[in-house]
């Protein structure tokens, strides 16, 4: 049975993390550096942006992690650390500073970097902050606590999931952060999102478990479109659980990608709801889809739409938003076996019945969609797939943020 708990990576045996502010950042009250430790070296994966412009970070950690293995996570918000002649300098330089400090080699360091592009960054209070990020490193609520808020750019609140399962009669745990509020139209895993566990899982079955997951989770989600020069997810699992190595696919590997797939899913819902000026979580349940990539495409198109976003936001139920961005998807559906339901908290208002409008009360509607999670329920009722993705609605504040987000 799988249970979720408090601690996001520092919940795991064997892992501890620190953040604080070192200086990148001119606002001193936010942090902007991020450490996590494994106790020893672990089996270790990572996906990346799909976006031809990459952040230096991305190309240095995927040298270091070509090898299956890591023992630390280094990240700095405020800077992107992308387009500078100088990138991978700076991020191997980051990686020798934990080397220093903690003796974990340089080739063992996950690094990654958030921020503005196009910025030079120096490694001056990166060195300066090392002492401090080091010596406070915890192995406690407070460490991972520590590192989400050194992560976060626009984001307004701290993003930490972690849940127990049992393999073989161990208990291992999983737990991850992440940052992320705008720029995510993931096409790889998403954002900044860092995953710790104390199961022992081979790298390449590790590698093919985020693979699968970010398919269901990650993938499902976007808040505005615009795929990020930095996104990555990465993965550490150092076995301290002391399970028997997952090595191929099985029972045991189907309890870990569960687990995997409780810490990612929640992420995911996390970050959607806090995307850059949203006041609603949108949630597009599709069910009686032909096939997986039917399901997929539907509820995807449904949270991208911008004219459906707006009307969330607006609390009107102009369901035919819905129907529209179902049209343009791409998928192969009936349009005429389509049914809407919009729920929430305030209740269930069914819109759309056979892909034709049914009457419904407007102030029941917009007592539904008042409320600040709103689910779409799609029945394509042509065959036994779903899917489930993950958006928010598209405010004036989002303009605001975006408009001066450099300056």
């Amino acid at each position: 049975m799988i249970q979720k708990v408090n601690g996001g990576v520092c919940a795991p045996k064997g892992f501890k993390a620190n953040g604080i502010h070192c200086g990148i950042r001119r606002n001193k009250t936010k942090k902007d550096l991020a450490l996590i430790v494994s106790d020893c070296r672990a089996a270790a994966a990572a996906v990346y942006t799909t976006n031809l412009v990459k952040g230096a970070p991305i190309a240095v950690t995927k040298e270091h992690i070509a090898d299956g293995y890591a023992q630390a996570m280094i990240c700095n918000s405020g800077n992107a650390n992308t387009c500078n002649a100088d990138g991978v300098e700076i991020a191997e330089g980051m990686s020798a500073l934990v080397e220093q400090k903690t003796g974990i080699a340089a080739s063992d360091v996950i690094v990654a970097s958030t921020g503005v592009i196009g910025q030079p960054l120096s490694l001056e209070p990166i060195a300066g902050g090392m002492e401090e990020l080091v010596s406070g490193l915890s192995g406690d609520t407070n460490g991972s606590l520590s590192a989400a808020e050194a992560i976060m750019t626009t984001d307004t609140v701290s993003k930490e999931v972690a849940c127990t399962f049992e393999i073989g009669g161990k208990i291992c745990t999983l737990g991850g952060i992440a940052k992320g509020s705008g720029m995510i139209h993931p096409n790889m895993a998403t954002m900044l999102v860092f995953l710790t566990t104390d199961a022992a899982i081979s790298p390449e079955m590790l590698k093919k478990a985020i693979l699968a997951d970010i398919e269901d989770s990650f993938h499902m989600m976007s808040i505005d479109g615009d795929t990020s020069t930095n996104d990555m997810l990465s993965i550490m699992a150092n076995g301290m659980a002391g399970n028997a190595e997952i090595t191929q696919e099985g029972e045991d590997y189907e309890i870990f990608a569960a687990g995997l797939m409780t810490v990612t899913r929640q992420l995911c819902r996390i970050m959607a709801a806090d995307g850059e000026g949203a006041t609603h979580l949108i949630e597009c349940h599709v069910d009686g889809a032909a096939g997986k990539d039917v399901a997929r495409r539907v509820a995807k198109s449904v949270i991208c739409s911008t004219l459906f976003k707006s009307a969330v936001y607006g609390a009107d139920a102009n369901w035919g938003r819905v129907l529209c961005a179902i049209g343009y998807s791409g998928a192969e559906v009936d349009v005429q076996k389509i049914d809407v339901d919009f729920v929430s908290s305030g209740g269930t208002v069914a819109v759309c019945r056979g892909g034709s409008g049914i009457p419904f009360s407007e102030e029941e509607a917009k007592q539904v969609l008042n409320a600040s999670e709103v689910e779409v329920r799609i029945d394509l009722n042509s065959g036994r797939e779903s899917a489930v993705a993950w958006g928010c609605d598209l405010t004036y504040d989002y303009v605001k943020i975006n408009a001066d987000y450099r300056t």
